[in-house]
């Protein structure tokens, strides 16, 4: 796979909003399962961080680690790894994850759902034959994932969070329910809102800026009061992040 040479690094304009003094913070998109997407930039964010001095970063995954691509199983031990490296990193669940913790729980509702929303990837992930998967019944699957998903996977992805917030930024998976106060907000939204949230024009809450992922778009959008930087990695082939240091933010991005 040909690898872009230059990752992107003009900063955007100097936000009003800031990050936590003397801290610096890299957001990452929804992966789904493509680990080397997730090498890459995680390649590119030491780059960053060598280039810049100061403060090792802080990284927050905005969830939506698994399914849709190939590599689901190992991008989470990729990450379990990471994680053991630089215990200041952080993950918000994602919905993907959420039905996939309830599928492994025994929910066959879950599990169908699962399945239909890109989870096939991730069961064939763990080793599954695909003639196994295909000819399996539910019941018969879900003893299948209850063999092979390692214990390590299920603490892991149940460990996530729903919200961070830092500084002027508030970091959460899908978006925010307009008009709630964010110690009020529900799990469900955190993890699934989309037209409610994003076609608010104005900022929801005055001078706090939302960072999502969940909705794709062709690029990183930044809007008042959010910021989406899920840009399609499974399809498009563009992973991407965004670095935050006192007042300024900038994109770094891998291309498969």
């Amino acid at each position: 796979m040909l690898e872009r040479l230059l990752s992107r690094f003009a900063k955007t304009p100097p936000a009003a909003v800031r990050a936590p003094e003397g801290r610096r913070l890299y957001a990452i998109g929804d992966i789904h399962g493509h680990l080397d997407l997730l090498e890459g930039l995680l390649a590119r964010i030491c780059a960053d961080e060598a280039a810049r001095g100061g403060p090792r970063g802080e990284l927050i995954f905005l969830g939506d680690l698994i399914n849709r691509g190939p590599q689901s199983a190992h991008v989470i031990d990729h990450l379990i790894a990471l994680q053991a490296e630089r215990p200041e990193t952080r993950f918000l669940l994602g919905n993907h994850e959420e039905v996939f913790l309830k599928a492994l729980s025994g929910d066959r509702g879950a599990l169908r759902f699962f399945d239909r929303m890109g989870g096939a990837q991730t069961i064939l992930s763990y080793g599954i034959r695909r003639n196994a998967y295909e000819a399996a019944d539910y019941d018969e699957l879900a003893a299948l994932l209850e063999e092979v998903v390692p214990p390590a996977h299920r603490a892991f992805l149940a460990s996530f969070e729903d919200m961070f917030v830092e500084g002027d930024y508030v970091f959460v998976h899908a978006g925010v329910r307009p008009g709630v106060p964010l110690e009020e907000q529900q799990p469900g939204d955190l993890r699934w809102i989309r037209d409610d949230f994003l076609r608010e024009a104005r900022p929801l809450i005055p001078g706090i800026v939302i960072v999502h992922g969940h909705t794709i778009f062709e690029e990183i959008i930044e809007r008042p009061g959010r910021i989406g930087l899920d840009t399609g990695a499974y399809r498009s082939g563009v992973l991407s992040a965004m670095g935050f240091e006192g007042g300024d933010r900038w994109i770094l991005q891998q291309h498969s």
